[in-house]
């Protein structure tokens, strides 16, 4: 069976065993007793509440994990779980050996009836609202932890000490969180000495149905970060928007994430009355990585600096 799941968006093994061997003629000590044992068996068993205040209880730590979307995959490997997956999506790529993964999701929908065949630990899932599709999953005994979907930073380091909890590997998200943040730091050192923020106009759909982005965004953040004015920050959401309003608005810096068209920077140069546009005549047009610059995971300081690096180069030489 497929379930639906959400229209929009994209393991080293930690193991703890304990147990004592003896003969049947050894009497047993204090440190082998039974009682003891079974003290030390339960403090292998922990619990952590995921965003939807659903409290999971794990008697170790996962060994086979299920992830449904791209961003919590490159989380997994990015903390060295990567060997833990055993299902992913469609759109996992990233790293390159996420791609060897059985794909069970793409993103939209997920084939239920092959995790529950899998019997996965648990199945790292998502959230963009209220929950869907886990009914048949929880109903095998398989443990879904659903993330909430990450709008800024401070959701993306949630998530990873979220995953690193539930994978047994806290100092490998604090390390990683710390990395993440030492990057970040690093290229606004560098763009910091700008006078004055440089505007860029970021096309995340072409024409003739152009959308941008706008306050509240993954994208916003990543801007902010870099120094970087968005032409259309006065909006929220992912608004759509019409040739005349770029053309008026008259952007410095055109970035675009589309990589469905072919040549995707030629075909806004060609559009009809955009050639007087500045950045258009000043040769500023761009592509940007779409999966760096769309994913809340691990690569949000690489987005960072690939932003700021686009918009500053002089910055970076």
């Amino acid at each position: 069976m497929k379930i639906t799941l959400f229209k929009y968006l994209s393991i080293g093994a930690f193991a703890l065993t304990l147990g004592a061997c003896q003969s049947d003629t050894t009497e047993p000590t204090e440190t082998d007793s039974p009682e003891t044992a079974t003290e030390s068996e339960e403090q292998t068993s922990y619990a952590i509440t995921d965003d939807l205040d659903n409290e999971l209880t794990f008697d170790e730590v996962p060994a086979t994990v299920v992830s449904l979307i791209p961003s919590n995959t490159e989380i997994l490997y990015a903390i060295g779980a990567g060997d833990k997956l055993v299902g992913a999506t469609d759109y996992d790529n990233y790293p390159a050996e996420a791609a060897e993964v059985e794909r069970v999701s793409d993103s939209v929908t997920f084939n239920a009836e092959r995790i529950i065949e899998m019997e996965p630990d648990v199945v790292i899932g998502y959230s963009t609202g209220a929950p869907t599709g886990y009914e048949d999953l929880e109903a095998a005994g398989i443990q879904v932890f659903v993330i909430e979907s990450a709008t800024s930073f401070e959701d993306v380091y949630g998530d990873i000490e979220q995953i690193s909890t539930v994978m047994g590997l806290e100092d490998k998200g604090e390390e990683l969180i710390a990395s993440i943040q030492e990057q970040i730091e690093g290229v606004q050192e560098k763009v910091e000495s700008a006078e004055e923020k440089k505007q860029l106009y970021l096309e995340i759909s072409p024409s003739p149905e152009i959308y941008t982005t706008g306050q509240n965004t993954f994208q916003q953040e990543i801007l902010n970060h870099a120094h970087v004015e968005n032409l259309f920050g006065d909006m929220e959401g992912w608004p759509q928007i019409s040739e005349e309003e770029v053309i008026q608005r008259n952007p410095e810096i055109i970035a675009t994430t589309v990589s469905y068209v072919e040549n995707p920077i030629d075909e806004i140069k060609a559009r009809e009355g955009w050639s007087d546009m500045e950045a258009i005549k000043n040769d500023q047009v761009f592509f940007l990585d779409s999966d760096i610059t769309s994913r809340p995971g691990p690569r949000i300081g690489e987005a960072v600096e690939l932003v700021a690096k686009t918009v500053y180069p002089e910055a970076f030489e």
